[in-house]
């Protein structure tokens, strides 16, 4: 499959999941547009001077009256909820676990007045870093049914109000980071380190985007803008893996693989 042929393909899916989402009178792109260059944008990483020049320098045909660039931005910002039609449905039993973004090196942590920078200086597997934290739950097929943003500082029991979201739908596995000492939710499952092998269904999810979307690490200024990408990063998670549907074995497991549509 060709790029091209990629980006119209994921364009017909996006459309047909927002035929409901009506276009603005004075707007030039519909949401299904809008929503399917923020999917690229969340595919592609890196930065947002990088990402608009690769696409008006090589597939302006396929979006002729995309505006400029930082007008194209707000856009993404301003329409993230928009990405809530793309996450899973709950099953009986899901994952939790939190995710570290690097916004900034440590060691350039001081260069920056701490008003201006949006990234918070915390432990991420067992390392330092100055960013933001993505906590999400998967469910049984390792799909995202919810996903939760904060800065680096805060503990993974921060994200209780995520999980509590599912108490009626889901029992959710998590790690001892999750707990607190009273007040948990009812169906959070605490897992000992070495147990319930079932939660490493959420770090091949992390390594994925690790490794396609590249979103380890981000430039982001403005929060809106860093939740932005977490949001079309999650939905864009979603769309592929369940691209050609879900493949399981012989022993019920399945396999989920987005390298295919690496740019």
């Amino acid at each position: 499959m060709t790029t091209v042929d990629f980006i119209t393909e994921l364009f017909c899916r996006i459309d047909e999941a927002m035929r409901e989402v009506p276009k603005h009178p004075q707007a030039h792109l519909y949401p299904s547009e809008v929503v399917t260059l923020a999917l690229l944008f969340a595919l592609k990483g890196g930065g947002e001077r990088a990402f608009y020049r690769w696409l008006a320098r090589d597939y302006r045909p396929l979006f002729p009256r995309v505006p400029e660039r930082t007008r194209l931005f707000r856009l993404f910002a301003t329409h993230q909820d928009w990405t809530q039609r793309f996450l899973a449905q709950p099953t009986v039993l899901g994952v939790a676990d939190s995710y570290g973004v690097e916004l900034l090196h440590p060691y350039r942590e001081k260069r920056r007045p701490l008003p201006e920078r949006i990234g918070r200086k915390g432990l991420s597997n067992h390392r330092w870093i100055v960013g933001g934290k993505l906590a999400v739950v998967l469910n049984q097929w390792g799909l995202v049914c919810g996903w939760a943003a904060e800065t680096a500082t805060v503990h993974d029991s921060a994200f209780q109000p995520l999980i509590a979201r599912f108490a009626t739908q889901m029992v959710v596995l998590a790690d001892e980071n999750f707990a607190r000492r009273e007040g948990n939710p009812p169906t959070l499952k605490v897992c000992p380190r070495g147990t319930w092998n079932d939660r490493m269904l959420v770090e091949t999810t992390f390594s994925m985007l690790t490794l396609i979307c590249h979103a380890k690490k981000a430039i982001h200024r403005a929060w809106s803008s860093f939740t932005m990408r977490l949001a079309f990063s999650v939905a864009l998670f979603n769309v592929l893996v369940q691209w050609d549907g879900l493949s399981f074995d012989e022993d019920g497991c399945v396999h989920r693989s987005i390298a295919q549509f690496s740019l």
